[in-house]
Formats: structure tokens, C-alpha cells, sequence
């Protein structure tokens, strides 16, 4: 009755907390935030406080003065500066909530990823509590991606997902509502953006941050080149490493493929590491269902293609790649009302 009565104050939601990405799912709304993973701390007279986070803090990145720092407060999939980041789920919690006061906290399901540790799921979940929620429940990464994937997860069957984040690559075996194998793979669209501004580094003696090197990714990406598109081009602009001066070059998708030859090998032996250790009854399952890729890694061009010669399955795009991992986070919120729950782990 209580919680009825206080319900238009507090509302259950999923988080999908990315590294690239915080991804915010209200029960009976629908996905309503999606903003970067980013925070903007003022150092002044030795004290810190929040400026800005989410897209307006992305828009300092690399741009601030001496006394701002724009940092992202999750690494690899995990919570690297657990102060910043609880500061930030209280921003989004905060945001969704119209800024009003609630009696009753909401009920939170994060996903985290597979391989993380048991104090780094403590730590998520006690930013979450500080946040203000009521209870928090934390669900496996590639879990949550196979659910909103929409692969049939407690079939007696195998199914395999591959979720490519901003700073992990969870490639899981699922069969009857649980993982039978699992493996993170610390590579992901930021370790892509990286590879790209070093490659730009070393072979035009340009330096550009790390803004540029993403939109790289996002407008010429591919992981490997084909025909058809070998002619695609960008101009970009940055630093000379020679005199220091602002120069401007042009990259074609070659330079970009040659660029991400070593993530997308990653990615791609990552996968065929999990075939190799699945069941063989579950392999034939996976060999007439095929491979299924999530996450906004996924995005670049000819991934499935480099996949499936890697391991001769088919390899397919899930519908709403982006939002896999929150839609599937946000389905499990029902869990959390039964008891027993194979799906979730409350710590």
C-alpha cells in the first residue's frame, strides 16, 4: 500500500552504466536518458565540485582550463573513480525525477560486466545506494544484451551474444537461462578510437584528440575494406608533430582498417576462443542460429563479415544493437519481484 501510495515519487528503473554510454530505462516509460558517461570537476581553493555531466560535460572533453577536468568515472567496463561516478547516478537518478524529492527510493537493476570482480560489483552497487536507491540488483552484461537482443535464453538451446561496449567485449553462451561460457575481452570502441589517433600519430605525424579519432570511427570505421567503399575519404584537422602548427589530412577507410587491425583481431579470436570451449550439442545450436552482435561497437562497417570468416558461423546484427543491454536490463526489473531469481544477484 505504501508503495502505491508513493509511487508517483519513485520510480523502478534499469541502468545500462557504460563506459562510452549511461543508458537509463523508467518500468513503463521506456529508455528516457541517454547521455555520454562523462563528468566536468572544478578544482577550486583546494575543494571539488560537479559542473556539468553527461553531454555537456562531453563537450569539454579536451577543452577545459587548467582548474576543470572532464574525466569519464568508468574504465574498462568498471567504476575507476567511485566518488565521480556515484555523483553521476545521482545526476541522471535526479534528472528523471524532475529534481523533486522522493520518499521511496526506486528499485535499480545495473548490468555489470561478466568478468568484473566481486569489489568492483560491491562498489557499483553502493554508488547506486548512495545514489538513493532502495534496493540495487545487478545482472551480467552479456545476460542483459541476450535478453534485449531477443534470443530464447531459457530454451534448452545455445545461443551466443557478443556485446561490444566502449570499454569491454562480453561474448557469452547461453542456454536455459543461464551462461554455460563467458569471456570479457578489455576491447572496445574506446581502445578502437585509441588505435585510430595512434595510427594518425605515427603515419601523418598529426596529433588529434580524442573526439576527432571517434568521429573517424563513426563516419569511415570498417573493419575491414571493401571494393565498393575503398574510395570513402575524410578530411580531419589537428597538430603537426613536425612545427606545432594546425594541419589539416585526409584518411581514407584504409588507414582506418589498417588502424583497427588488432581490436577487431580481439574481438574476433575472443569469439572463437567461446566456440571452441562450448558444448559440442550446443555449438550445432549455434551453428544453425548463428552469431548474434550487440553494443555500439558492433556499428563498424564489416565486423560481421571479418567474424564469420574467423569462425565460418553467420554472424548477424541484433535489431537495436544500441540499446540491447538496457532494453534487456530493463525487462529484468520483473525479476526483481520474484523470488529466486536465476537472472539476478542481489549483493
Amino acid at each position: 500500500m505504501l508503495d502505491r501510495l508513493l509511487g508517483v515519487f519513485s520510480t523502478d528503473m534499469a541502468i545500462d552504466l557504460g563506459t562510452a554510454n549511461t543508458l537509463v530505462y523508467v518500468e513503463g516509460k521506456g529508455i528516457v536518458l541517454n547521455e555520454p558517461s562523462v563528468v566536468a570537476i572544478a578544482t577550486v581553493n583546494n575543494k571539488t565540485e560537479v559542473v556539468a555531466v553527461g553531454s555537456e560535460a562531453k563537450q569539454m572533453l579536451g577543452k577545459t582550463p587548467g582548474h576543470i577536468r572532464a574525466i569519464r568515472p568508468l574504465r574498462d567496463g568498471v567504476i575507476a573513480d567511485f566518488e565521480v561516478a556515484e555523483e553521476m547516478i545521482k545526476y541522471f537518478i535526479k534528472k528523471i525525477h524532475n529534481n523533486r524529492l522522493f520518499s521511496a527510493s526506486p528499485r535499480i537493476v545495473i548490468c555489470v560486466p561478466y568478468g568484473a570482480t566481486a569489489v568492483e560489483r560491491r562498489a557499483i552497487q553502493e554508488s547506486a545506494e548512495e545514489a538513493g536507491a532502495r534496493e540495487v540488483y545487478l545482472i551480467e552484461e552479456p545476460m542483459a544484451a541476450a535478453i534485449g537482443a531477443g534470443l530464447p535464453i531459457t530454451e534448452p538451446q545455445g545461443s551466443i551474444i557478443v556485446d561490444i561496449g566502449g570499454g569491454t567485449t562480453e561474448v557469452a553462451v547461453i542456454s536455459l537461462g543461464g551462461i554455460v561460457y563467458a569471456s570479457s575481452i578489455r576491447v572496445g570502441g574506446d581502445r578502437m578510437d585509441e588505435e585510430i589517433a595512434t595510427y594518425i600519430r605515427k603515419n601523418f605525424n598529426l596529433l588529434i584528440g580524442e573526439a576527432t579519432a571517434e568521429r573517424i570511427k563513426k563516419e569511415i570505421g570498417s573493419a575491414i575494406t571493401l571494393p565498393e567503399s575503398k574510395d570513402m575519404r575524410i578530411t580531419i584537422k589537428g597538430r603537426s608533430l613536425i612545427d606545432g602548427n594546425p594541419r589539416d589530412i585526409e584518411v581514407t577507410q584504409d588507414n582506418v582498417a589498417e588502424a583497427l587491425m588488432d581490436p577487431v583481431s580481439a574481438i574476433s579470436e575472443g569469439v572463437k576462443d567461446a566456440l571452441e570451449q562450448t558444448p559440442p550439442e550446443l555449438v550445432a545450436d549455434i551453428m544453425d542460429a548463428g552469431i548474434t552482435l550487440s553494443g555500439g561497437g558492433a556499428l563498424l562497417a564489416n565486423l560481421e563479415t571479418v567474424i564469420s570468416r574467423v569462425t565460418g558461423v553467420v554472424v548477424k546484427l541484433a535489431k537495436q544493437p544500441l540499446n540491447c543491454v538496457v532494453e534487456g536490463t530493463g525487462r529484468a526489473l520483473a525479476e526483481t519481484k520474484k523470488p529466486g531469481s536465476i537472472l539476478l544477484k542481489n549483493y
